[in-house]
């Protein structure tokens, strides 16, 4: 049954299609082409050692699979007909007691070697599934990596041809034209820009050439004289060519087992233990001739060239356009920065310059102003001086000024430039790559999923075909379900985390209070601030790692269909999961802190005897800024940087001490170039770069009113990212299998979503977190002369400090040294001995209204401006569609003159034209 679902190979002996084999369609369209293959058989060989080619050094390597082989041991398990040749050997030599094996371990052994057989049977038949498709193969076991064998894989020209035919690659065609830059203000000013960023450039030998472009077609076997086949082998370029060949191992089924496996199952059950495409060559050698990859390390992957702009042409040559189009993403990301991250100073350092000026902060610093404020925990915490908390208004001044509202507004239209600058950068890269058709095509189902959709055939009384059994919902709904329990279990282990931060806070700020030692008592706030801050950066960086883990696991169990709903569905679970995670903490602080505490004499408690903690006077903003500072600068020095740097060297030395050290050195000046490759780190996505680019994008920008120098700190660490990135691509990784992409998929929505979510956050942290609008509403409404002043003495209320609950009082009443009646608190509340003792007053009701009244503002006003960039601002730049519409004509004018020369040489080679002439006039 199975065995019918095998892949069809399709003849390569085609008729009229074939190259080698149809001499008369081909080689005489080209008479070039018999040249073509003589000099590639007097072709000079290449050195396998650096290249990675066959040992007969002219096929080249597109890709390599490596299994587990059993090491030759002098004892233990054999083969079974070595095992008969031993036993034959030891009757001759007269052995008349061999030693009797172990039962047990000897039963244990058989079972091993069966499924070793087993495995090789299974290799055996794929691979003779895979030269049924026309692909040429070479084994190498055990020579110098012991236990590891490899299969090298070499795409002929045929299959290249029929594969891309298949798969609907562009390839240049034989027509040039010029590419034309138009007159107008903006053109000319990119131009002068060009000249001007020339040193930025990096030195690329085979930089495009901005005056001319090839003009590009689907690949067809039938009009390969449309194609520039001047070099074959330079016109699959070996990014193209390992993509081809993972085409076919994708296709290729093995029906050994009792179910069909492709290659991921293959590689799941261990039968082949990985699979890559090999990188060009060596890149530390100095006589090593130069190829790609040895460019990229030194015109990209190198620190001392950070100020260099990104060779994206080369990166996608190199490791396709999926990779090039993430790289090509991170780089105006971190160039939209620049702007941001001057601005952001200038707000900083605006706060600096006024900060003496700042008439609330100067209220509180006067030691004049005897200001007697209520206890901030029960019995341990005492009365305490407002003047007490000057170096804390004043650093608030810093973030909390009149410029945090602009540059709230210049964020959010920044990040509608962003997006908007990204698209027409997208469409601009698909135009230079030849994307502008593409369309993503239905992939194959996966392995797991075809394994499923076989169990629920086999389930069924009367066996339908494969074909038409699908998973449904009903099939997926245990699954469903226990992906959205688990999703709501993991958010409230998350509120339980910081929950549980909030507790040890105020539990030792209340021991911190109780401690004898001086130095303790005169820096509470400042650390209870940074040790919870550093304690919820650890757990993040903790939680992160696992709910990776945990979302990849419910995303399996989901069994998607295709592999670009897998990704689809485990990005966006990991996203839920990892921006929970990351801001829960920061939300608590700016919107829940200090607002369900009660007030003196009717505090609200929480398990029992925990009160909750109380912001700041000048309000929780400053701590939410070290909140922010100390998690964005943790998660990219540790999380980000220091693991993607640490953890693939360990890797790779744990991989390194299968080999004996005293051979290890003298091994890397032998090893071929599969061989090193096998060394390097499997390469796993583009998911955990994009995420954590993602995360530090919110960061940027949810609330970004409360610390301006995060576009600062994104701007530095990205600087260092991009070579970080670039340098373990090229160095520590295998290469990627290269993939076509025209966008960076469902990466834009959530930016999309997260650019809309900021404009609200941010709206919310100006008006609730800040005390921007109660100092708006005092200046206008309240204030006798038009000022701050008194502001401070208006934003507290009073307390009879009889009214006590009982057992709550402090115990050292007089430690201020002298008696207190009434303590102050801030909040608007009605004073002890007004008719609504403790009520809220009117300022209250009416700085809220003020709040509101001003988060549907700004809300509105900057989603509206937001709208009109993104009208302004077409989606696609007009020199593009203009050369796009250009290429369109330029392939049809192609086509006739191919067309018409193909007539004109018909007739001239006819005999016998008159039968031609005359057939229209009878037709008539």
């Amino acid at each position: 049954m199975w065995r019918n679902e095998k892949y069809e190979s399709v003849p390569l002996d085609v008729k009229g299609i074939d190259e080698d084999n149809s001499k008369g369609t081909r080689d005489s369209l080209y008479p070039h082409t018999t040249l073509l293959k003589s000099q590639q058989a007097d072709e000079k060989p290449k050195d396998p050692k650096l290249w990675p080619y066959f040992k007969d050094g002219h096929r080249r390597i597109d890709y390599v699979l490596t299994y587990h082989i059993q090491k030759p041991q002098n004892t233990g398990k054999q083969s079974s007909k070595s095992c008969l040749g031993g036993c034959l050997c030891c009757k001759k030599r007269g052995q008349t007691n061999p030693p009797v094996p172990d039962p047990e371990l000897a039963s244990q052994e058989q079972r091993l070697d069966y499924h070793d057989d087993d495995q090789r049977l299974r290799r055996e038949e794929f691979e003779e599934n895979l030269r049924e498709m026309g692909l040429e193969m070479e084994k190498e076991e055990g020579n110098k990596i012991p236990g590891v064998g490899f299969l090298k894989i070499h795409a002929p020209w045929e299959v290249l041809c029929r594969e891309a035919e298949f798969m609907k690659l562009k390839m240049p065609t034989i027509k040039k034209y010029e590419v034309s830059h138009g007159n107008s203000i903006v053109e000319k000013a990119s131009r002068f820009m060009q000249k001007f960023t020339a040193p930025l450039q990096p030195k690329v030998g085979d930089r495009q050439i901005e005056h001319e472009k090839h003009l590009s077609y689907p690949f067809s076997r039938e009009k390969q004289h449309l194609f520039d086949l001047s070099d074959r082998n330079s016109f699959f370029d070996s990014k193209t060519r390992s993509s081809i060949v993972y085409e076919i191992l994708k296709r290729t089924k093995c029906t050994r087992a009792k179910y069909i496996m492709g290659i991921i199952s293959l590689l799941g059950n261990g039968i082949y233990t990985s699979a890559y495409p090999l990188h060009d060559g060596d890149i530390d050698d100095v006589h090593a001739e130069i190829n790609d990859r040895k460019i990229l390390y030194e015109e990209w992957a190198s620190y001392s060239i950070f100020y260099k702009y990104q060779p994206i042409g080369l990166i996608r040559k190199y490791f396709g356009e999926k990779v090039g189009l993430y790289f090509a993403w991170l780089g105006v990301y971190t160039q939209m920065l620049i702007p941001a991250a001057i601005v952001g100073v200038i707000v900083f350092l605006y706060g600096c310059a006024t900060v003496d000026d700042n008439i609330p902060s100067m209220e509180i610093c006067d030691e004049r102003n005897n200001i007697t404020m209520c206890p901030m925990c029960d019995r341990a915490c005492s009365y305490w001086k407002l003047v007490t908390a000057c170096g804390t208004a004043r650093a608030s001044h810093l973030f909390d000024n009149a410029a945090t509202v602009f540059f709230a507004i210049f964020m959010a239209l920044w990040a509608a430039m962003f997006m908007e600058h990204w698209k027409r950068r997208q469409v601009r890269l698909n135009y230079l790559w030849d994307l502008t058709g593409f369309e993503d095509t239905e992939s194959h189902p996966r392995a797991e999923y075809e394994f499923h959709v076989m169990k629920k055939s086999l389930r069924k009384e009367k066996s339908p075909k494969a074909g038409n059994v699908k998973l449904t919902c009903t099939d997926r709904m245990p699954a469903y379900m226990t992906i959205i329990i688990t999703m709501i279990f993991l958010i409230c282990v998350t509120l339980a985390i910081v929950f549980g931060v909030v507790l040890y806070r105020v539990s030792i700020m209340t021991a911190l209070h109780m401690s004898s030692t001086p130095t303790f008592r005169s820096n509470i706030r400042a650390t209870v601030k940074t040790t919870g801050a550093i304690i919820n950066l650890i757990i993040i960086i903790i939680m992160d790692e696992v709910y990776g883990a945990v979302a990849r696991w419910l995303t399996i169990m989901e069994v998607p269909k295709t592999d670009k709903s897998f990704e689809e569905r485990l990005i966006f679970k990991t996203f839920v999961l990892k921006f929970a995670n990351a801001f829960t903490p920061i939300v608590y602080l700016a919107f829940f802190r200090g607002r369900l505490i009660g007030r003196p004499g009717k505090y609200i408690y929480v398990m029992g005897s925990y009160r909750m903690e109380e912001c700041a006077h000048a309000g929780c903003l400053m701590e939410l800024c070290i909140q922010l500072c100390i998690t964005m600068l943790g998660k990219q020095l540790i999380q980000n940087n220091l693991f993607e740097i640490g953890v693939p060297k360990i890797k790779k030395l744990l991989r390194q001490r299968k080999i004996d050290p005293k051979h290890q050195e003298e091994l890397n000046k032998t090893l071929h170039r599969h061989e090193k490759d096998h060394f390097l780190g499997p390469f796993v996505g583009l998911n955990p770069e994009y995420m954590e680019m993602i995360i530090q994008f919110g960061m940027v920008t949810l609330f970004v009113a409360s610390f301006p120098l995060a576009p600062l700190f994104a701007l530095l660490n990205n600087i260092i990212e991009i070579r970080l990135d670039a340098k373990k691509f090229v160095t520590e990784l295998r290469r990627p299998i290269a993939v076509r992409a025209k966008d960076i998929g469902i990466w834009y929505t959530l930016l999309r979503g997260l650019s809309k979510v900021a404009v609200i956050v941010n709206a919310f942290v100006i008006s609730f977190t800040s005390d921007f609008i109660p100092r708006l509403v005092y200046q206008y409404m309240y204030s006798p002369d038009g000022t701050l002043h008194g502001f401070v003495n208006h934003t507290l209320s009073y307390f009879n400090v009889t009214h006590f609950q009982p057992g709550t009082e402090p115990l050292e009443p007089m430690h201020l040294g002298y008696q207190v009646d009434t303590c102050r608190y801030k909040d608007y509340r009605d004073p002890p001995w007004s008719d609504t003792p403790y009520e809220f007053s009117r300022e209250f009701w009416a700085i809220l209204a003020a709040r509101f009244a001003f988060v549907i503002l700004f809300q509105n006003v900057v989603m509206l401006m937001s709208d009109f960039v993104d009208w302004l601002i077409p989606d696609i730049p007009k020199d593009i569609s203009l050369k796009i519409h250009k290429e369109r004509n330029l392939i049809i004018e192609l086509f006739m003159k191919r067309e018409q020369g193909k007539k004109y040489r018909n007739t001239m080679n006819d005999p016998s034209p008159q039968p031609l002439r005359s057939r229209p006039s009878s037709q008539a």
